[in-house]
């Protein structure tokens, strides 16, 4: 497939955002994070270089690209220590569910912004009681006349403090069959009603994970993502709910092995630069096998899930939506479980120093686990893969 070769565009691409990324790299992130704040130096930075909305089309002021090249800035920034994880959710998610299905006027009015990084959206869809079960999804939008009531809770949604809006994954009835249908809503974060709580985590990131509560939350007609059934098929609204929340979902699941790949990248960096200087009995510790060879195996499962994201962008930019669907859970899993190795490695093969401030391994421990948690644990993806690749008998 030639999508893995990377085109000169792309080798460029990666080339600018690199530089980027080591311009401001790990420090610059961890300082933000001691402070309390986001990043949003290179935020700016980056939307002011047209990274950030490089998969939007060109028309709203975005690159034209795709998910592909949208992973490779994130994979870059990632393995400089300077990861966006916010754009897994404003351009890569939210920015491809509203180029693709919304409306002439929900496009003008956040693509521009979300391209250039001065407007953000977050992203609602993980319940306390619905976990990976998006069918057992309770927030509930009925009508009001012209209007919406949205009413439900959210949990584990990232950046939501720093959001214009939030993109919820509720359900509506069908007036057809009366059984309950996703849909997305567009939610200003001032609306009235709509309430977010911080949750205490373990996790060392800028971006800080929230609780949201809808309390009939009142939305006009045209917060409904694509509008109402009046739309034409496909384009959005009441009836292509389904189409636009996996139209989302699988761009998440490749920018979460992208940003999995990356991380994994900056730790084997560390580990490979320790491992050429640390002499012990006259020769630096990286000539030894023991620990040679472990990071030779990390470096391997990292070059090996990227092909995989590579053909997941593939897939999902050439509109083949099936086809990356299953590539972008193995991509994801292949990531993850390739970022965890490769951050325990990293951190073993400096013994004591990795676990010390000064080479800030010890903090993407806890970091790399996130990959294999969100937004699917890897058990469900290999009952994805079980199920629906190899036709095995269903088990949920």
């Amino acid at each position: 497939m030639t999508a893995v070769i990377e085109s000169e565009e792309h080798k460029a691409l990666r080339s600018a955002v690199s530089a980027l990324g080591r311009r401001y790299g790990r420090d610059y992130i961890t300082r933000t994070i001691a402070e309390g704040r986001h990043p949003t130096e290179l935020w700016a930075e980056a939307g002011k270089l047209g990274y950030l909305g490089v998969n939007l089309p060109e028309e709203y002021g975005g690159g034209g690209g795709g998910i592909a090249e949208l992973s490779i800035v994130l994979e870059e920034l990632g393995a400089a220590g300077s990861p966006l994880l916010m754009l897994v959710v404003s351009p890569a998610i939210c920015g491809t569910v509203i180029s693709r299905f919304g409306t002439e006027e929900q496009k003008r009015a956040w693509l521009p912004g979300l391209a250039d990084g001065t407007r953000t959206m977050a992203f609602g869809i993980t319940e306390p009681d619905a976990g990976s079960n998006s069918h057992r999804i309770t927030t509930t939008a009925r009508r009001d006349g012209a209007d919406w009531l949205l009413t439900g809770r959210k949990i584990y949604v990232s950046g939501v403090d720093q959001a214009d809006a939030t993109l919820i994954v509720g359900r509506t009835a069908d007036a057809r069959t009366g059984s309950l249908k996703p849909c997305l809503f567009i939610v200003p974060r001032d609306t009235e009603g709509f309430a977010r709580h911080p949750i205490d985590m373990e996790l060392h990131a800028a971006e800080k994970q929230f609780e949201l509560v809808l309390d009939d939350v009142r939305l006009p007609a045209d917060a409904l993502v694509g509008g109402g059934p009046s739309h034409a098929f496909g384009s959005g609204g009441e009836d292509a709910g389904l189409l636009q929340l996996f139209a989302g979902l699988n761009p998440e699941r490749i920018m979460t092995a992208a940003f999995a790949i990356g991380m994994g990248r900056h730790a084997l960096g560390k580990a490979i630069e320790y491992a050429r200087d640390r002499t012990v009995w006259k020769v630096p510790i990286g000539a030894h096998q023991a620990i040679a060879h472990p990071l030779a195996q990390a470096h391997i499962d990292l070059e090996l899930a990227r092909l995989m994201m590579q053909k997941a962008a593939h897939l999902y930019d050439t509109g083949d939506d099936v086809g990356a669907g299953e590539a972008a859970n193995m991509a994801k899993y292949a990531a993850a479980e390739a970022c965890v190795k490769a951050v325990d490695q990293a951190v073993h093969t400096l013994g004591g120093a990795g676990l010390t401030r000064e080479f800030g391994l010890a903090s993407l421990i806890t970091a790399s686990r996130v990959a294999r948690i969100a937004p699917v644990s890897r058990e469900m993806i290999l009952n994805y893969v079980s199920h629906q690749t190899l036709g095995l008998p269903k088990s949920y």
